[in-house]
């Protein structure tokens, strides 16, 4: 399906919350957190661990029934039921498309079994969950979208795979993407984003605090434990854990930066740059403008995975998950 078969929608941030941080907060309050149906089903992986997959519409009744599936992949810390996650399923069933969403390892409500977590730069269980969907669910159109650590792991998934991605997807997004994960860590380490940075630390230590029976001998446990910034934490454990030679390396060789050109499929990429955990100068817009197989839209407004619009406090509007689904329909469905 060619991209102009989308039209794109302008978004204009709500007066009620201006700059990046109220944009941020606001939409993480304001989400509704009204429970959904869910049905969890749990995936063997070959390394003997395990994920967790929360559909948003009961799978035995997708065999047949025509309607598209997008695979839904969460931010750091987050799950398939963040609010975030929650209100793009709301989103993608108002367009006649069915979910679900892929709980990270250990970010299900459940430890996975290994001695290893997940980080932003892991393209294989990806691989494997779509490689899953695609053989059960053979007749659905299939698509993907990313939210922040989730759509950084995509856009590098997309970038790998090339062409190869169409046997599993026939569209992605992503939104609030970390295209420079080294300078995304020393961003977060200014006053200004230090409350995210310590909000999302304490949870990954408790992880590893859970762990510390099983960690191997080569992650320095005291350290991450200690850690007060993300390039600490991450060339303490997340890198010796992963088989990455420190956090440089690690950011290095997983940041999508460097994937976009390669990517192959239709792909819209929301991004804002006044995102906190992000400096603007890292969105590769010419990357983008060089690739025909990506729309974006870079806005200088936004926040992190914010991108509430112009509308009444008490009815707000979330213009990201809502433009990501019109893509989705237009991509899978032939319509917008």
């Amino acid at each position: 399906m060619s991209l102009s078969n989308f039209a794109q929608s302008t978004f204009k941030p709500a007066r009620w919350l201006p700059g990046p941080h109220l944009q941020t907060a606001g939409a993480r309050f304001l989400r509704p957190s009204g429970a959904m149906p869910l049905w969890r089903e749990r995936i063997e992986l070959p390394d003997g661990d395990f994920v967790d997959l929360d559909f948003a519409t009961d799978p035995k009744t997708l065999p047949g029934n025509g309607r598209p599936l997008v695979l839904l992949l969460h931010g750091l810390e987050g799950s398939a039921q963040s609010k975030y996650a929650l209100e793009a399923y709301r989103a993608l069933n108002r367009q006649g498309i069915a979910s679900v969403g892929l709980n990270f390892r250990s970010c299900s409500g459940e430890l996975n079994r290994l001695p290893r977590l997940y980080h932003s730069g892991e393209t294989a269980d990806i691989e494997y969950v779509l490689r899953f969907l695609a053989e059960r669910f053979p007749d659905q159109r299939r698509g993907v979208i990313g939210f922040s650590l989730g759509g950084n792991a995509l856009l590098k998934f997309l970038g790998e795979s090339g062409d190869h991605a169409r046997r599993y997807v026939e569209a992605a997004a992503a939104i609030s993407v970390p295209y420079d994960l080294s300078a995304g860590a020393d961003y977060l380490d200014r006053p200004s984003g230090r409350i995210y940075m310590w909000f999302l630390l304490r949870k990954l230590q408790r992880k590893v605090r859970a762990k510390l029976q099983v960690m191997p001998p080569e992650v320095d446990t005291s350290r991450a434990l200690s850690a007060t910034t993300f390039r600490e934490f991450d060339d303490a454990a997340t890198a010796p854990l992963h088989k990455f030679e420190g956090a440089e390396d690690y950011y290095r060789r997983s940041s999508s930066a460097q994937y976009v050109t390669r990517i192959r499929i239709p792909t819209l990429l929301l991004q804002s740059t006044d995102d906190p955990f992000q400096p603007g100068r890292c969105v590769p817009v010419e990357a983008f403008r060089d690739n025909e197989h990506i729309l974006s839209a870079v806005m200088e407004n936004g926040g992190h995975v914010g991108f509430v619009a112009r509308s009444l406090p008490w009815k707000p509007v979330f213009w990201a998950e809502r433009e990501m689904a019109r893509f989705m329909r237009a991509m899978l469905n032939g319509k917008t």
